[in-house]
């Protein structure tokens, strides 16, 4: 090694390495736990009446960190493992990895962040900020529609790097991501995903688009691509939060899907909680066949403090050629 690499320069890397390990961090861990219990029933189901995991928000650990490394630049990493509290196991399914949250590790400075492992997507980001009900995988009429229905993979995806523009309290921020499908036997190519976002006093509005190329999941015969695009946008007047989304998915494949998808929402401040209500809509159509997916949801979050809330919710789905399912739950969350 000395023959490739000056004593001198070996004496300086020593010396910064000594100066970051004094300025990392300590690793932070935090997550949430969330369970709700009531009479759940999908259309074309039976109802059950169950405790399920991850009402409002899908339970999680993580664990982060960051290194500060002088001159405004710091390195970050992150581990998110999500959590099935009902059954006390890791995942949201068994056929989760357990860091199936997120994984990275990346550089935070004046430049923006970059980060490389496995990420959500600009799309997941943008659906779950322009709806009443977030990123709430049980109750969201978007987040059904979208990542229950129409996309095609997850809402995170592997082997990723992604890149957030700096953040700022108003204006514009965008945010790329691509992925490699490392000779995945699901893949036709690469995932790339982008979105933008701009705010300006009570008004915010969003756009996204992904192309799906790969997945850790079986794609349809004769799979070449999936095009997802996302309009999204909310307005605050005094007394409510109006939230609309409008967006299409285009499968092409053995036999081509396109749907498309649209929801409206609201939320209004009620004692010391938010009254939410959300329709989503969409229609897949399918070599001359067509498949309706309406669901409406309305709830009621309680906050006992800022890190612990009560909330009830009901919502009704109808699908094309399918009884009705109509849910009744309600569950606490808390964040530490």
């Amino acid at each position: 090694m000395n023959r490739l690499v000056p004593a001198a320069l070996v004496a300086a890397v020593a010396g910064l390495a000594g100066t970051a390990a004094h300025a990392q961090e300590t690793p932070r861990i935090y997550g949430l736990l969330d369970v709700a219990a009531g009479r759940f029933e999908t259309p074309g189901t039976p109802a059950t009446k169950r405790l399920l995991n991850g009402g409002m928000s899908t339970s999680f650990l993580g664990v982060s960190g960051s290194d500060d490394l002088g001159g405004g630049l710091r390195a970050r990493f992150g581990l998110e493992a999500y959590l099935r509290v009902d059954e006390g196991a890791a995942g949201r399914s068994a056929a989760d990895a357990f860091w199936s949250r997120t994984a990275y590790v990346g550089l935070q400075g004046a430049f923006g962040t970059s980060l490389l492992g496995r990420l959500p997507t600009p799309l997941w980001l943008s659906t779950t900020m322009f709806n009443p009900f977030g990123n709430s995988e049980a109750f969201s009429p978007a987040i059904r529609q979208y990542f229950g229905a129409a996309i095609l993979g997850d809402s995170r995806w592997n082997n990723s790097v992604g890149y957030s523009s700096p953040a700022v309290d108003d204006g514009l921020r965008w945010n790329v991501q691509f992925n490699a499908a490392e000779n995945s036997p699901n893949a036709t190519g690469e995932n790339v995903g982008v979105n933008a976002l701009y705010s300006s006093g009570p008004f915010s509005v969003t756009g996204a688009w992904q192309r799906v190329r790969n997945s850790t999941t079986p794609l349809p015969a004769g799979f070449s691509k999936q095009d997802a695009y996302q309009l999204g946008a909310s307005y605050e007047l005094r007394h409510v939060r109006m939230y609309g989304q409008a967006g299409q998915v285009k499968t092409r494949a053995a036999a081509d899907v396109e749907t498309t998808l649209y929801q409206l929402g609201a939320v209004v401040p009620l004692g010391l909680g938010f009254v939410m209500a959300s329709y989503g809509h969409s229609r897949e159509d399918s070599a001359g066949s067509e498949l309706l997916r309406r669901t409406f949801s309305m709830g009621y979050d309680y906050f006992l403090s800022k890190s612990t809330d009560l909330y009830a919710v009901f919502m009704s789905e109808r699908v094309t050629g399918l009884d009705s399912g109509n849910t009744v739950a309600a569950g606490v969350r808390l964040r530490f």
